[in-house]
């Protein structure tokens, strides 16, 4: 080989590589997935049910985008699943109460409910950022911690059973209404994904954010208030869990406190195979949102393959896994990189 193959050959794999530690293993696994599941079913690429996975994708992707801001700051949020639970909890037993008692203010009752359940789902997110950054409690255990309460609390609410009785507006507009064709969840999610795409990327916040995963103590020297931003980070979390809540309550029309329990595996999948690190301070918030299309995808394809649910939690186990391998040869090739 001469020496101009040499240095082209050497070109290649740096930008390769490169590419790796941009984008991840993400790409791979889209087109995979694609290829694959076009070949089991002939129904994957029609329009209805790429719609259907786009609104379906909604409910994790506003999550993950919550996950992502827990993650970057080096941390983890186990609660999220619990959260859309207690949300949809309150916020139906507000609703149903409310349109019980006054059945001719539908608005009223709607837009309580919604507050009311955002409410609940931010406060937990509140209790959890005092106690990671006030307290010092590890991530782990006070999110577990929080969650345990929350679904208690929800039990209690409403003693297992779901709460029906909410307005037909509520389901009709929020989980089921389309506008231009497109379901009304994906514009919740596309606005929800601009104002995060303007923190991360366009305030001083999102730089800290990233900051404080990437080195904690580094920052607090630099003058940040790695308290109050770690905080910021759970509180955000609870409160995009919370909306996830009452769109899902709206698409279930019902409030159930068993819903949301893969979410924490699965927005944490999300963000790991959108190249968040696992050791905070490295994402990107398109990727993650990829991400959760992807995990999607995953899902509705094995139904319409016919897959059990039981080896679909299987291979989100696996995918996860695999993410968490692939971050860390992220890692050394960056480090090659750099070197």
């Amino acid at each position: 080989m001469s020496e101009q193959q040499t240095v082209h050959t050497k070109g290649i794999v740096l930008h390769s590589q490169k590419l790796f530690v941009r984008m991840g293993v993400l790409p791979l696994l889209l087109f995979t997935a694609i290829i694959i599941f076009t070949g089991l079913s002939d129904n994957f690429l029609d329009k209805e049910n790429l719609l259907n996975v786009a609104r379906q994708s909604t409910y994790l992707a506003i999550v993950a985008m919550g996950q992502m801001l827990a993650l970057l700051t080096g941390g983890f949020d186990l609660s999220v699943g619990k959260n859309v639970a207690i949300t949809s909890v309150v916020g139906a037993l507000i609703m149903s109460n409310l349109s019980a008692s006054h059945p001719d203010a539908t608005a009223m009752a709607i837009a309580a409910g919604i507050l009311g359940g955002i409410a609940a789902g931010t406060l937990l997110g509140v209790i959890n950022g005092l106690g990671v950054a006030v307290l010092e409690v590890s991530p782990f255990i006070m999110t577990l911690g929080t969650a345990s309460i929350s679904f208690g609390i929800a039990l209690t609410l409403t003693s297992g059973v779901p709460v029906y009785g909410m307005p037909d507006a509520f389901g009709s507009i929020f989980g089921f209404g389309r506008f231009f064709d497109i379901p009304a969840p994906v514009y919740v999610t596309a606005a929800i994904a601009v104002i995060m795409y303007v923190l991360i990327n366009w305030t001083r916040a999102g730089r800290y954010f990233y900051a404080i995963g990437g080195n904690i103590k580094a920052s607090a020297l630099s003058g940040i208030g790695t308290s109050f931003y770690l905080f910021m980070a759970y509180v955000v979390c609870g409160l995009l869990s919370s909306i996830a809540g009452i769109l899902l309550t709206a698409r279930l029309e019902t409030g159930e406190a068993n819903i949301g329990a893969s979410l924490p595996l699965d927005s944490i999948a999300a963000c790991v195979i959108g190249g968040v690190s696992l050791r905070g301070g490295t994402g990107r918030l398109g990727n993650v949102i990829l991400g959760a299309v992807f995990i999607g995808l995953i899902q509705n394809g094995m139904d319409l393959a016919h897959i059990e649910s039981y080896l679909q939690e299987v291979v989100i186990g696996i995918l996860l896994i695999l993410a968490v391998v692939a971050d860390r040869l992220r890692q050394r090739v960056l480090l090659r990189i750099k070197d």
